[in-house]
């Protein structure tokens, strides 16, 4: 594998890029961050006397939704020729969506730059090595997809038990971590009944609002102000689909 490396790759910089998704595990869950860290060591093995670490994008997500300056910078470095060689963990540090994955390798391919990560070193110029990043890049964007799907169903499914709750209705209360009762406010709870006993004997929601303001009677409703919530007693106005 190091017949690849050349006199014209080592006399420019290596460039290690570093990423993570989330900054919890940055902060937290250190044995990731290590292992890119590290890999300035083996660029240095490799021999590369200059190693420039990007690290930029920690805590920024490689699926192409946010701008990442530290893939910029790579990109950047990369298409100035000043790069010998890119190294990341493994392609879904480098990217999660085809379009960076495949820009990169381009530019890659133009400046005679290598790719290198855990597994292996590559020369995108060479037909099985190209296509082989090209599988990788695939397969991390397919797997993003993968837990996105994940996610969105196991949402979905908490939609269908009734547990979400993004934000709970006036006149109620949170109860655990999924449930909500009413508040221990006994005259919103009566305000709350009145409502329904309202639209039970009127039949129709416009003529129970029509009640509330002929007879003037005020209703709890939440305001929210400087990003606190309150609730307060008004008159229930009528919209003009209403009148």
């Amino acid at each position: 594998m190091t017949d690849k490396i050349s006199t014209n790759h080592t006399n420019r910089a290596a460039y290690v890029y570093i990423r993570q998704s989330i900054l919890h595990p940055v902060r937290h869950n250190v044995e990731s961050s290590r292992r890119q860290y590290e890999l300035q060591a083996r660029a240095k093995e490799l021999g590369f006397e200059t190693v420039i670490v990007v690290d930029d994008d920690l805590g920024v997500s490689g699926s192409g939704s946010q701008d990442r300056p530290g893939f910029s910078r790579l990109l950047t470095a990369v298409c100035n020729g000043e790069v010998g060689a890119v190294l990341a963990l493994e392609a879904s540090r480098l990217a999660r969506n085809n379009r960076d994955w495949h820009h990169l390798i381009d530019l890659c391919v133009l400046t005679q730059t290598l790719v290198i990560d855990d597994e292996g070193i590559y020369d995108p110029r060479h037909l099985n090595d190209r296509l082989l990043l090209g599988l990788k890049g695939t397969m991390s964007e397919f797997e993003l997809g993968v837990l996105r799907q994940r996610a969105q169903e196991a949402y979905r499914q908490k939609v269908m038990r009734g547990e979400v709750l993004p934000r709970v209705p006036i006149g109620f209360v949170r109860k655990g971590a999924s449930g909500i009762e009413m508040t221990p406010d006994r005259e919103i709870q009566e305000a709350i009944r009145n409502v329904f006993l309202q639209f039970d004997r009127l039949g129709t929601l416009r003529q129970a609002l029509l009640w509330y303001h002929d007879e003037k009677v005020l209703f709890p409703a939440e305001r929210r102000r400087a990003g606190i919530s309150k609730i307060e007693w008004q008159l229930q106005t009528i919209s003009n689909s209403c009148e």
